[in-house]
């Protein structure tokens, strides 16, 4: 059985490091709880899918308004363990994120993915995403 929860803890923050890792490769973890801690003051939160006690899936998401697209839901990360890839867990995790976003009023869901990220593209398109735009970025 697949459970979905929003880790509020830092045991349940620290459990995701290892999932989290495999996508944002460069986060210490050490300093994996402090930053959680730190977005979450700025409406980040951090869900994730367990299945027999082991975390399968993990989610980092927030909830906004902008002039261009309303109330949206914008997931900062998504990644399934890559022993656990093909379980349908993504799917369920994502479909997750977007009942939560209907339950919280958002007209939209939207992400960001790097270009070389091609297995996650084809992931999206399945899950119904449509690529929409370029996300251009400045070094300061």
């Amino acid at each position: 059985m697949t459970l979905i929860q929003i880790a509020t803890t830092d045991d349940q923050i620290r459990a995701c490091y290892p999932v989290m890792v495999q996508l944002r490769t460069h986060l210490d973890s050490q300093a994996f709880v402090i930053r959680i801690h730190r977005q979450m003051q700025f409406g980040y939160q951090l869900a994730y899918l367990s299945s027999s006690d082991r975390i399968c899936s993990v989610a980092g998401f927030r909830i906004s308004e902008s002039l261009s697209w309303g109330r949206f839901l914008y997931v900062d990360d998504l990644i399934t363990d890559a022993q656990a890839r093909s379980q349908n867990y993504g799917h369920q995790l994502l479909d997750w994120l977007v009942q939560y976003a209907l339950h919280h009023n958002c007209v939209q869901l939207h992400l960001d993915s790097g270009l070389q990220r091609l297995d996650a593209h084809r992931f999206y398109q399945r899950e119904r995403l449509q690529i929409s735009g370029y996300h251009f970025a400045l070094e300061l």
